[in-house]
């Protein structure tokens, strides 16, 4: 398998999902996987599969992204021929934006610290933690 450049298939595949929906997709990156307008996490080389089936407009991309519909596909999908996605541009510049999850709320290690400083006898913190 060939090495993918993750700045360069995000931006081929940003293109081609504006040029098939009329506008930008969100994509949230976590450990590297990718959701695509909060819809169902996807690898780097599946990102690629749908670039190609949005530039060749066989597929609506509305059935595809879609976050409602989980069952849309339960078989795997098939490799892409080892084509490689032409580079969009010599400089590496981000032509792509990455929102990161939501981090509202307590971690675990805020949550005992808070907890035992609420605690009118000395107690210490759980292994591992500060």
């Amino acid at each position: 398998m060939s090495k993918l450049d993750k700045t360069e298939v995000l931006a081929a595949f940003e293109k081609a999902y504006e040029a098939a929906n009329g506008k930008k997709p969100e994509i949230t990156a976590k450990s590297g996987w990718y959701s695509v307008d909060g819809g169902k996490n996807v690898r780097l080389a599946d990102l690629v599969t749908l670039t190609e089936e949005l530039s060749s407009g066989a597929a609506p991309a509305a059935k595809e992204e879609a976050p409602a519909k989980p069952a849309a596909k339960k078989a795997p999908a098939k490799k892409a021929a080892t084509k490689k996605a032409t580079p969009v541009t010599a400089t590496k510049q981000q032509e792509y934006t990455v929102t990161k999850p939501n981090t509202d709320g307590f971690t675990a290690e805020e949550f005992w610290i808070k907890e035992l400083a609420e605690r009118d006898h000395d107690t210490r913190l759980p292994r591992g933690v500060v």
